[in-house]
Order: C-alpha cells, then structure tokens, then sequence
C-alpha cells in the first residue's frame, strides 16, 4: 500500500498523454526548459552592482526611442502609446 508500482505510473502516463496530447504535453516541457533556463540566467547576473544593473535598462531604452523615431510607420492601424508613471 506505500508505493505505486510500474504499472501504475505507466496508466497514469498514459491517461495524461491522451488527455493532454503529445503536442501539448512537448510545448509544456520547452517552456519549463525555458523558464529554468532564465531563472538560472537571472541568478547569475544577480551578482552585478547597481550601477551596471541600472546603466543596462536605461541604454536599451534610449536604443528603442531612438529606433522608434527612426522608423516611418505606414501602418494606419498601429496606435502610438507612450507609458508613463502615475505620480
């Protein structure tokens, strides 16, 4: 009565795949890989100083703003939107 034997996983296996699919069950597991991927990624630049954590996002961000004013938009479905913080 402790433990499941082989079978017993082997049924549970199989239930699992015919509800969940193959494709499905696939795309799960490249997302898990991914999030643990980032998450150790996130871990090691955990290590950098404040200043270089800092300095990073504000270069990408003047990069994008500068790409963005750069480019003709021709698209008249597109919504331009500028974010700003509530004070």
């Amino acid at each position: 009565m402790g433990s499941f034997s082989i079978w017993h996983w082997l049924i549970v296996l199989l239930i699992v795949v015919m509800v969940f699919g193959t494709k499905k069950l696939k795309n799960i597991g490249g997302d898990l890989g991914g999030a643990v991927k980032g998450f150790k990624d996130g871990m090691k630049d955990g290590g950098q100083t404040a200043a270089d954590a800092s300095a990073a996002p504000a270069a990408a961000t003047a990069t994008a703003q500068v790409a963005a004013q750069a480019a003709p938009v021709d698209d008249k479905t597109t919504i331009d939107v500028q974010a700003r913080q509530k004070t």
